[in-house]
Parts: structure tokens; C-alpha cells; sequence
């Protein structure tokens, strides 16, 4: 069973709940992640969830949202979810949004509600080989022209997706050339793996 992390208000881990149970209409705050993959020519790979999909289903959004599991580095839990959704493996993860919030509000009432921190991920292998579990339909789009329409209103889009994007414009118009946030700016509970390894004792 796959668990979800837990969060107080400041982004402390406080617990642990089964993935699949804890989207509910009074879902508490929990650790995810998103990732927009970008190619040699910034285009952004943008995909369209599985309809099968607790949340959100149907909806296009950016190119991967997970959850690390309880003391999973926030890189290693996205590359996994890229393997697993997207069939893509290896790629450099860079942080961009390191706080990033929201929480948003299914028709049927369902919530989402998240600390979940953004990377950009580069990446330059084979096509993506998408597990249709997970996601049905994928394009690449000039990242320019997509923040652009997203931003517009004209390309419907997941409400968190729109939300990043309207952060990620003000890092500036080239993803290939964003400066990299440092890794003690994001919550306590997402650095998992990059605290400093503590100095061996002397006697």
C-alpha cells in the first residue's frame, strides 16, 4: 500500500495516510510534487490524465504530479513517477517553486490540498511511452505559446497547473535558463536525503 505524507501548516511531516483513501472532500494537507519535462528546444511535454483518475480525471496538466513516499527524496520520487507514468527514465530534476500551495475543489466536491514543491526536469532520450493507466494523451508545446494560452484562458488546463504557471512566467521566458532554487528552501518534510550528514563524533 502506498502512503501519502502528512503536513502541519509549516510543511512538517505529522503522519502518514494510504494514498488512495486521502482525496476525500475534507482531504488534509499531504507532500506532492509536480514536474514540467523540457526538451533541448524548451518545448514542455503537457498531458492528459487517465479518466480513471480519482482527481481531476480527463484533465491536461503538466507533465507529472506524484507523491514521494514517507523518506523518498523529492528527485528520486520524480523520476520514479516519470518511469512509471511516462515510460521516460533518467533526466536532470532542478527545483523552481520550492513552496508552492494550493488547494483546489473538485464539482463533485472532492479537494485537493498540497504542499508541492516544482522541478523542472531536462530531458532528451526516447519518446515517452505513456502507461494509459495513468495518462492518455501527451504533446509538446512551445513552452512560450503554452504559458501564453494557459495565462489567455484559452487552453483549459488543471487548476494547479494554471496556478504554477502563473509562477513560473515571473522565472522568465527561457525554462532552459532558470536559476535553480536551493534545496533548504523547501519544506522540512521534502528534504528528505539533503540534510548534511552529521559530523563524526571524536573521542
Amino acid at each position: 500500500m502506498e502512503n501519502v505524507v502528512l503536513l502541519d501548516d509549516a510543511g512538517n511531516p505529522i503522519g502518514v495516510h494510504p494514498k488512495y483513501e486521502v482525496h476525500t472532500r475534507e482531504t488534509p494537507l499531504h507532500l506532492a510534487f509536480s514536474s514540467y519535462v523540457f526538451d533541448s528546444e524548451a518545448r514542455v511535454l503537457v498531458t492528459q490524465r487517465a479518466y480513471e483518475k480519482v482527481t481531476w480525471p480527463g484533465a491536461w496538466t503538466n507533465s507529472c504530479c506524484g507523491h514521494p513516499a514517507p523518506g523518498e527524496p523529492m528527485d528520486e520520487a520524480i523520476l520514479r513517477r516519470l518511469s512509471t507514468e511516462l515510460g521516460i527514465d533518467g533526466g536532470s530534476v532542478q527545483l523552481v517553486l520550492p513552496l508552492f500551495r494550493y488547494r483546489a475543489v473538485m464539482d463533485n466536491g472532492l479537494v485537493e490540498n498540497e504542499i508541492c514543491p516544482v522541478y523542472a526536469v531536462r530531458y532528451d532520450g526516447p519518446a515517452p511511452a505513456p502507461d494509459p493507466a495513468e495518462v492518455v494523451d501527451l504533446e509538446w508545446v512551445a513552452w512560450t505559446e503554452f504559458v501564453r494560452e494557459v495565462l489567455a484562458g484559452v487552453r483549459p488546463i488543471s487548476p494547479w497547473c494554471r496556478d504554477q504557471i502563473e509562477q513560473l512566467d515571473r522565472l522568465g521566458p527561457d525554462p532552459l535558463a532558470w536559476a535553480t532554487a536551493p534545496d533548504d528552501s523547501l519544506p522540512p518534510a521534502a528534504r528528505n536525503g539533503l540534510e548534511p550528514a552529521a559530523a563524526p563524533s571524536v573521542r
